[in-house]
């Protein structure tokens, strides 16, 4: 049985490693993927947040190391052993053309090569490219690593002489379910049904002196994506986010480029003159001309996911969201939208003397009575009821409840909040907020205090129904992301009535 060992042949300059020898640092790893894989990955970070693609693999590689060293002697000067962590779990958020399922394929190999028994699963957003992984392992192993395979090369799987196998497996729950294995490679997840995604969260675990491992690799296509979902949740699950753009792969530019005359300098600024990586200027050059704005910024840059489905593009978080207090001269108003299994939602706001809406905070709960919501509201609430403005809500709140024999605006009434509803049109309070995030003027009257996070979250998130022959001219209802929106949609349309109405009367 070949297993990796810890082998070194001195040369003048550097350390060789042979195929089944076991890289202990960046430096021999790199050495070891350019010797018997003829690759070279990029390991430059041009954009300050960005990681490197090998900072990646480094990472994917070198979390069982710990484990693999244990009981081998090292014959070189020693070094410090790494401490093992706790998993293996990461996120990948790169460009297209960037390499993820590349290097994920690298990894897969080094996994089979140096981790005796470790078992790997491939699951993509479709069978299809779950084969594109296993086509660049297949590659990869044709390259000189026939003899650590335990047989031939399977259609959709393989295993090693040292007991590590790899699989790859259709998108689908009743295929995940069940097993446990230690790495779990979800490539395109921002194109996982949500099913699977949750079942796959549960398959992986640490044995053999292999750490369980989840790595998720995408390029963000939508604000209200799964891959958007994922790293905003990254920082409270402590799981390190691997982000790089066009600019950590792009090759170096040459001094026979002139930066005045290039379409890419107002996004390079001197970026492509520190690069190391593959992709040819030149296709970077064609893909920016025959794509949108919007479609290059999200596809090659990883600014920002494609908003062309989102209902509010016009939201910046750095200009619409910044700290707003109550002010006591300011009038107060409250806006609901009722719920019982989908949220209650009530919103604070105030209008300055320069018509700029402000949002000063959010009640956001489900499964509670309207007497709960009342006793909230008046506790949140920063001024006493009779000083509050008017308090708008839905319509729909009005109607007769089957088991209280009531409905929720006449329980308000009854507990001393009275809601004031007005019937509209969906789009038209959606046009509402869209003039106040950006009027025709080019400024922007909406600020949220950072307090207000399913309503910020929601901003961003808010789209129209993805594909369809026929696509709708309305919002997806998806339970989450529409009840703040309708609930800043009933202030806008009832407090625009009560403006006009105000005006008129002075007139009068």
């Amino acid at each position: 049985m070949k297993q990796a060992k810890i082998t070194k042949k001195r040369t003048a300059k550097t350390t060789v490693l042979d195929r089944g020898d076991l890289p202990l640092t960046r430096v021999q790893l790199k050495q070891y993927l350019r010797r018997h894989l003829k690759c070279r990955v990029p390991d430059r970070k041009i954009c300050g947040h960005h990681a490197s693609p090998f900072d990646y693999l480094w990472y994917a590689y070198s979390c069982d190391l710990a484990a693999q060293m244990r009981g081998r002697k090292i014959r070189r000067k020693r070094r410090p052993r790494p401490k093992p962590p706790s998993n293996g779990d990461c996120i990948v958020w790169a460009n297209r053309g960037g390499g993820k399922t590349q290097l994920a394929a690298i990894a897969t190999l080094l996994e089979g090569l140096m981790k005796p028994k470790c078992q790997t699963l491939i699951l993509a957003g479709s069978l299809d490219q779950s084969g594109r992984m296993y086509a660049y392992l297949q590659q990869f192993v044709a390259a000189g690593f026939e003899d650590f395979l335990d047989g031939k090369m399977l259609k959709e799987s393989c295993a090693f002489e040292n007991g590590a196998t790899v699989q790859i497996l259709p998108q689908s729950s009743a295929a995940v379910r069940g097993r446990h294995i230690h790495k779990l490679r979800c490539d395109e997840i921002e194109m996982f049904d949500a099913d699977v995604f949750n079942a796959a969260q549960f398959v992986t675990q640490s044995t053999n002196g292999c750490t369980a491992a989840m790595e998720m690799l995408s390029t963000m296509h939508r604000p209200y994506g799964l891959m958007q979902q994922i790293i905003d949740g990254a920082a409270a699950s402590r799981i390190p986010v691997f982000q790089w753009c066009m600019w950590e792969v792009i090759e170096r530019c040459t001094s026979d480029r002139s930066c005045s005359r290039c379409p890419l300098n107002t996004d390079c600024q001197g970026k492509a003159r520190r690069a190391n990586g593959y992709l040819k200027i030149d296709d970077c050059i064609s893909q920016m001309r025959r794509s949108s704005r919007v479609g290059f910024e999200s596809e090659m840059l990883c600014l920002r996911p494609n908003l062309e489905n989102a209902v509010f593009a016009e939201f910046d978080p750095s200009v619409h969201v910044t700290p707003v207090m109550y002010n006591p001269t300011l009038p107060l108003y409250r806006a609901i939208d009722f719920g019982f299994v989908n949220p209650f939602v009530c919103l604070w706001i105030q209008v300055d003397e320069e018509g700029t809406v402000r949002v000063i905070d959010e009640y956001v709960r489900s499964k509670a009575t309207i007497a709960i919501h009342a006793e909230v509201m008046k506790v949140r609430t920063p001024c006493r009821q009779s000083q509050v403005a008017a308090t708008f809500g839905d319509p729909a709140g009005d109607g007769r409840n089957d088991v209280t024999g009531t409905s929720a605006i006449k329980e308000l009434a009854s507990m001393g909040i009275g809601v004031r509803a007005r019937r509209s049109g969906i789009n038209d309070g959606l046009e509402k907020i869209r003039a106040a995030l950006r009027s025709g003027d080019g400024q922007s009257r909406l600020v949220i205090d950072p307090r207000c996070l399913r309503l910020i979250e929601a901003m961003r998130c808010y789209h129209y129904p993805d594909g369809g022959k026929y696509p709708s001219e309305l919002p997806e209802k998806d339970g989450v992301h529409d009840h703040p929106i309708d609930a800043l949609r009933y202030f806008f349309v009832n407090y625009s009535q009560t403006r006009n109405i105000e005006v008129a009367c002075k007139r009068y």
